[in-house]
C-alpha cells in the first residue's frame, strides 16, 4: 500500500513526454516489453502507487540524474546512472497527489548538488517522519536535489527537487 502525505515537498513522477521516449526505447536502447502484472504491487514511477493485478506495465530502463542534467546543465560525469523501473505501458495521467509516496518502507534519500554530484545519503525508517527527513536535506544549501531510493535494490523510486 503506497503512503501519500501532505508535503512541502512534491515528489516528481516520470513525466509523459518522457514516459513517451522510454516506451519507444528506454534509457540503454532497449525497445519497449510490456507484461500483465499478475499480482500487482509494481512501484510504478509515472503515477506513484503501487501496480493494480492485471494492469499492463512494462520494466525500463531509466537514468534519472542524466535527465536532471540535461534540463539544468549539470555534468554529472561518473554519477550517472541508470537502473531499472516500473511504468504503465499506456499512459496513466501521473499522481493523483502531491504527497510522498512509497514511504511504508526503509528508503535512502540520496543528495546531489547542483553539478549532479552525490553529496550524501540518509536512511530514513518508517515511522520516521519522511517530511522532515527531507526538509533536512534541503537545510544544506548545497543540495538541488533528492532522490528517494528504495534499499533493498537501490531502485530509483522518485525525485524531489529543492522547494
Amino acid at each position: 500500500m503506497t503512503t501519500h502525505t501532505t508535503t512541502t515537498h512534491v515528489p516528481r513522477a516520470i513525466t509523459e513526454p518522457v514516459l513517451a521516449e522510454l516506451r519507444a526505447a528506454d534509457d540503454a536502447g532497449r525497445p519497449l516489453t510490456v507484461v500483465e502484472d499478475p499480482e500487482g504491487g509494481a512501484p510504478l514511477r509515472c503515477c506513484l502507487r503501487r501496480s493494480e493485478p492485471g494492469e499492463r506495465i512494462a520494466l525500463v530502463s531509466y537514468a534519472p540524474l542524466r535527465r536532471w542534467a540535461a534540463e539544468t546543465g549539470a555534468v554529472p560525469g561518473a554519477y550517472d546512472e541508470q537502473g531499472p523501473v516500473f511504468i504503465h505501458a499506456e499512459g496513466c495521467g501521473g499522481p493523483e497527489s502531491e504527497g510522498l509516496a512509497f514511504t511504508e518502507a526503509h528508503r535512502v534519500l540520496r543528495r546531489y548538488s547542483r553539478d549532479g554530484h552525490i553529496l550524501g545519503g540518509r536512511l530514513v525508517t518508517p515511522p520516521e517522519d519522511f517530511e522532515g527527513a527531507l526538509t533536512e536535506a534541503f537545510t544544506d544549501p548545497e543540495v538541488a536535489l533528492v532522490h528517494v531510493r528504495a534499499v533493498e535494490y537501490g531502485c530509483f523510486l522518485y525525485e524531489v527537487r529543492r522547494p
